[in-house]
């Protein structure tokens, strides 16, 4: 029986002729990335990077130009919040948003505010505008200024703007004490 399949075989493979062989060339081990896969591993390496920044740049609820803003974590005295809306405490520090896009102004607002926290300054001030002309909503960059100032724990309370520091367009920012603060602080109430 195995020599009939046999004999079937080389009768079914009569005409047939081997291939010739192809030279092998050895590989070099140097190869060059297609623009394709640089791409890839860019994106890929950006994905990666970490982004210290938090702030969301998802959906947002719209508020209307001249919409108020108020926001107060719990534990701020209700004194303190009351001065900090009525504008007498003293603005130690102002940002100016205007004409950024949400991208820069999200990242220039978490770098303001983080940096103001590092270097004990408490009281600031940030200039977003009103909107009204903005494209394709009114008011979207107060809107996002509205949502991102709530998401950082630094932020105790804020409130928008008296007229003479720009009403609508401007927002109060309290920042908590930074560790020095707290510091300077226990040891000044531990003498008594």
């Amino acid at each position: 029986m195995q020599n009939n399949d046999s004999d079937l075989f080389l009768q079914e493979m009569l005409g047939v002729t081997p291939l010739s062989q192809d030279e092998i060339i050895p590989i070099s081990g140097e190869f060059s990335p297609t623009l394709a896969q640089q791409a890839r591993r860019k994106a890929a390496e950006q994905e990666m990077e970490y982004d210290p920044n938090y702030l969301s740049m998802e959906y947002v609820d719209l508020v209307k130009p001249d919409e108020p803003f108020s926001y107060k974590k719990d534990g701020v005295q209700d004194g303190v919040y009351r001065n900090l809306r009525l504008g007498k405490y003293q603005i130690d520090a102002t940002l100016n948003l205007l004409g950024k896009t949400l991208v820069e102004a999200r990242s220039q607002l978490f770098s303001f505010i983080t940096d103001c926290h590092q270097r004990g300054i408490r009281t600031l001030l940030v200039q977003h505008g009103m909107g009204r002309n903005s494209k394709p909503h009114p008011a979207i960059l107060r809107s996002y200024v509205f949502k991102w100032l709530p998401e950082m724990p630094i932020v105790l309370a804020c409130n928008t703007a008296q007229r003479h520091h720009g009403g609508y367009s401007a927002t109060y920012i309290l920042l908590q004490k930074n560790q020095q603060q707290k510091a300077d602080n226990r040891e000044r109430h531990s003498k008594r």
